[in-house]
């Protein structure tokens, strides 16, 4: 008889109301693969991409969906011998390769798995390993910011925003952020040595001032649009700005001809040693994942609507999603 689970299923390409928790058969495990009990998934905007149907051709429906899973392993493959039942773990699934994370239970390969940090919650784990992920591979391994330079981070107060500070302050650089005003105490709370309102203010000229007119050694953009384009005017000459936003438009990026600008497009891959980096560093304190509302599994539609609408609320880093229980936070509206 075939073990069956709880899992939100994506029906249609659409709004929120578009999925459907119901029962399905638990996936076999591959010699090479683990099967975990999820204790917490994460909602990012690449959720709500795929759901409104911005991938149609890689997202095969109906489909379970769902990038972060922090859990306990259940089963090991006859080929596994880095873990073993009962082990607690966290990873980010497979990226357009199978069943996300919006279920009881969840089956992926071996290679992909990271021992979970000691020290944090499963709802804190798993708000951390896919944002975790982009932010590493954003900052050390293709910028390559080191000690003593300058980043302006956009979008602080968000989802990848917290992370990024957190993990630029401890590389030891100097940390600028975008964020509304009201967020400015939130943010230099994670280590923003300086925050712009970027609602009242431009930040490439608060960049020009905060800097003595040299600009900044990295940009990580997290918003696109005019902000990619207008990044290069904030950088320092030989600058390096990393994007994590899909272009849905071409960019005219001359302005960053004249810096000698060297650009990344980051769609992040998922390995151990990048959540292995990231568990370190968060067992030393130096990052503390940011939740800012938590639901049950069985109101992910109410999850999607929250962070599509990120600007209607005062909402601090990411949503949760409470599988193994019943949760619920919810953000205060914006002011």
């Amino acid at each position: 008889m075939t073990e069956s689970m709880k899992a939100v299923v994506l029906e249609r390409f659409g709004g929120s109301d578009a999925f459907e928790l119901r029962d399905v058969a638990v996936p076999r495990v591959e010699p090479r693969q683990v099967r975990v009990r999820v204790h917490a998934t994460a909602v990012n905007p690449l959720d709500y991409q795929i759901r409104r149907g911005d991938y149609p051709d890689l997202v095969p429906l109906p489909t379970i969906t769902g990038h972060d899973v922090s859990g306990v392993v259940e089963e090991v493959g006859s080929d596994v011998h880095e873990f073993r039942a009962g082990d607690a773990v966290y990873y980010t699934p497979q990226i357009f390769g199978g069943p996300g994370s919006y279920a009881e239970q969840h089956v992926t390969d071996v290679d992909l798995v990271g021992r979970k940090p000691r020290n944090v919650t499963h709802l804190e784990a798993a708000s951390l390993t896919l944002v975790g992920g982009t932010v590493w591979e954003s900052l050390v391994t293709r910028a390559q910011l080191t000690v003593g330079e300058t980043v302006l981070v956009h979008g602080g107060a968000g989802g990848v925003g917290t992370i990024a500070i957190q993990v630029a302050a401890a590389i030891g650089a100097r940390v600028i952020t975008t964020a509304k005003g009201a967020d400015h105490e939130f943010v230099r709370s994670l280590g923003a040595d300086a925050a712009i309102d970027f609602t009242s203010t431009d930040y490439v000229d608060a960049v020009a001032e905060l800097t003595k007119g040299n600009g900044v050694d990295v940009v990580l953009d997290t918003i696109g649009g005019d902000t990619l384009t207008r990044s290069p005017l904030a950088l320092a000459d030989g600058g390096r700005v990393v994007s994590i936003v899909d272009i849905a438009q071409p960019q005219n990026l001359i302005e960053a001809w004249g810096k000698n600008a060297a650009y990344h497009f980051v769609f992040t891959r998922q390995n151990r040693g990048k959540l292995d980096a990231l568990t370190t560093l968060v067992e030393r304190g130096l990052v503390k994942p940011v939740i800012g509302a938590t639901l049950p599994l069985a109101r992910i539609g109410e999850a999607h609507d929250i962070l599509e609408n990120r600007r209607s609320y005062a909402l601090h880093g990411k949503v949760a999603i409470d599988v193994a229980g019943d949760t619920v936070v919810l953000p205060p509206r914006a002011a």
